[in-house]
């Protein structure tokens, strides 16, 4: 049952590649690719450890897949659905995590599409023992997603023992509707701490669902407070203002629209509130209150799913304990598409495991097998806190390329003296290196319908090293083209591209000009071609709130080298009315067959194709959502076009 905890990164292979220092580590498979096909319960009987070994990190990774639904349904994965992943415990049922399915049409998720959710359920070992059912909860209505659930057990000390658990609230709740109202639903409960209990925390995970004439409770901004004791302990606002910021973009659907507590693909984070003054034996009560609010009918009505546990704490395991919590960049994991491919100053998290506050740490890093370079982070973190770092830029990151790179984390002095516990100091991710341009480059951007104070919604700057701007495009009008010629010396720079309206350049959802935005564009080039350079984050226009590019600058050599390995299709404007332009990139020769296929998979329209770019005629077709494929010998390239009118 044991094995190394490198097998984490095999299993995790397609989505998550980071890994935590070496360790026994015991797998516990609950499911595996079980078809979530409709609104229910798919349980599975696991056996656990027997308790007998102490674990320092338990992770729950659930793997969201995809199928294609028999038949011909109307929708297959198309929805934002909640997923609860629940222990059934003998005496209680506690969930371990909660997520929404993502819009899964989107460019980055074809049918062989799988997404990695991972969860810290350190904290429910005392309850993760011997036999148990493990519960998914699916709350769709359609078909079309898959379930795989494993728990890694990484043997060693967790910060602090778990000496009990308390489930409080737990389910749906109606807000401003039926017999019983929330607050009175939610009214004082009293409890009392186990034995030798020095700490108390209440885990509160909430998500807000149905939408009224007001659009409660899904898109409604609100707050709760909790109160222990009668008294307000702390008043929590829920509103996530960050979905056009999601990792995983685009989607087939409303993903860009800020919700009450989540969004569409992402997991849903409980918020940890300690409980002041309750230690061994306390005896306390609690309660939640929502502001007054009632429905005004209309839609469907608002409610919340509520999860509140209360862990109960012993005293800390050690005085000084530091360790690496994951490594954002340079990373292939998903998690932090965004941020990657990096090149420049890493990032990496870390956190304070101890009762000592850490003011300082020492940090070794860089490329594995290549000579590591060492710096000394000063600061404050205190207990249980986080902290992210950016290290300083090591030249091996610079000079990097091509994929399956290594890059190594690890803490080698806590406060000018080792650490108590070193099992947790080092971190690996593997990653693929950022592109090199040339130090003379052209940006286009063709801005579209949308404003923000008077100008365009879309703006871009080029930052170096250092967070200077070199080169930036602002204030710009709105359904203009502009094309500006970039000359840097030879260095590291990001692109950022920004979008105050978080929906992008060209969102699906939007008709043409004047009635909406319309679409626009944004190409980089090079002086010697017409084809654009390869975008990671751009899909098309469709990026939310902005998209960061990270690359390095060299001179440009005598021949231009352009390979598969960035080859793209991009068509605009999408959506489209009667015209519509396809760009090849990235491909050394065009000589394939351009093809337009509609929803049912029949084929509307075929050419050859030679240039890399060709223009066809839309005009006769029916407003829908089509598939542009070009083919070759070599393989297959496809993009979505959307035509309204």
């Amino acid at each position: 049952m044991k094995k190394s905890f490198l097998s984490l990164i095999i299993f995790l292979s397609v989505f998550s590649d980071t890994k935590a220092a070496p360790g026994d580590t015991t797998w516990v498979q609950a499911h595996s690719g079980v078809w979530l096909d409709w609104y229910g319960n798919f349980d599975s009987t696991v056996t656990f450890p027997n308790g007998a070994t102490p674990y320092r990190k338990i992770y729950m990774y659930f793997t969201l897949g995809k199928y294609v639904c028999p038949g011909s349904p109307q929708y297959c994965s198309d929805w934002d659905y909640t997923v609860q992943t629940l222990l059934m415990g003998p005496t209680d049922t506690f969930e371990l995590g909660r997520f929404i399915t993502p819009y899964a049409k989107g460019a980055r998720m074809p049918a062989s599409w799988k997404g990695v959710y991972k969860f810290d359920v350190t904290d429910y070992y005392p309850l993760l023992k011997n036999n148990a059912t493990v519960r998914v909860h699916y709350s769709g209505y359609s078909g079309g997603f898959t379930a795989d659930v494993k728990f890694a057990f990484i043997e060693g000390t967790p910060p602090r023992n778990v000496l009990g658990h308390d489930r409080v609230w737990k389910g749906s709740y109606n807000y401003g509707h039926g017999s019983v109202a929330i607050n009175d639903a939610l009214n004082n409960v009293s409890l009392t701490a186990p034995p030798n209990t020095v700490s108390a925390e209440a885990k509160f995970t909430i998500t807000g669902h149905g939408g009224d004439a007001n659009n409660a409770a899904e898109f409604y901004p609100n707050s709760y407070t909790l109160n222990l004791n009668n008294a307000q302990l702390v008043q929590q606002n829920f509103w996530r203002n960050d979905c056009g910021s999601n990792w995983i973009y685009p989607q087939s659907g409303t993903w860009i629209y800020d919700r009450a507590g989540w969004c569409p693909g992402d997991l849903i984070k409980p918020f940890s509130h300690t409980l002041t003054g309750v230690g061994s034996n306390s005896s306390f009560t609690l309660n939640a209150t929502f502001p007054p609010y009632t429905s005004s009918g209309g839609g469907s009505l608002a409610s919340y799913i509520i999860e509140n546990n209360i862990i109960y704490y012993a005293g800390f395991n050690h005085t000084l304990d530091a360790s690496v919590e994951d490594i954002l960049a340079p990373t292939n994991d998903e998690m932090y598409f965004r941020m990657n491919p990096l090149v420049g100053k890493p990032t990496i998290r870390v956190k304070n495991n101890g009762s000592t506050q850490i003011t300082s740490l020492k940090i070794e890093y860089g490329v594995v097998g290549k000579p590591l370079d060492q710096y000394t982070w000063t600061g404050n973190i205190t207990s249980l806190n986080e902290q992210e770092i950016k290290l300083p830029e090591p030249w091996e990151l610079r000079i990097a390329t091509g994929s399956g790179n290594g890059f190594v984390a690890k803490i080698v002095e806590v406060n000018g003296q080792a650490d108590q516990d070193v099992t947790n100091n080092e971190m690996r991710s593997t990653f693929e290196a950022a592109p090199k341009w040339d130090v003379k480059f052209r940006v286009s951007m063709q801005t579209n319908g949308g404003v923000a104070n008077g100008v365009s919604e879309t703006s871009w700057k080029i930052f170096d090293l250092n967070d200077n701007v070199v080169a930036q495009r602002i204030n710009a009008a709105p359904s203009t083209t502009y094309e500006d010629t970039i000359t840097l010396g030879p260095a590291v720079y990001r692109l950022e591209v920004f979008d105050a309206g978080c929906d992008g350049l060209n969102w699906w959802a939007y008709p043409p000009f004047p009635q909406g935005p319309g679409a626009g564009s944004f190409f980089v080039k090079r002086m010697t071609s017409s084809l654009p350079l390869v975008l990671k984050g751009y899909f098309g226009g469709d990026f939310g709130c902005g998209f960061t590019q990270y690359f390095r600058t060299d001179w440009p050599t005598s021949v231009q080298d352009v390979t598969t390995e960035n080859a793209a299709i991009e068509v605009f404007p999408n959506p489209a009315q009667k015209t519509v332009s396809v760009n090849l990139v990235g491909l050394p020769t065009v000589n394939g067959q351009l093809q337009l296929i509609d929803v049912t998979g029949r084929i509307i329209l075929s050419e050859k194709a030679t240039s890399s770019v060709q223009n066809l005629n839309i005009s006769s077709l029916s407003n829908g959502i089509y598939s542009v494929v070009y083919s070759d010998k070599n393989g297959r390239l496809q993009t979505r076009l959307v035509i309204a009118r």
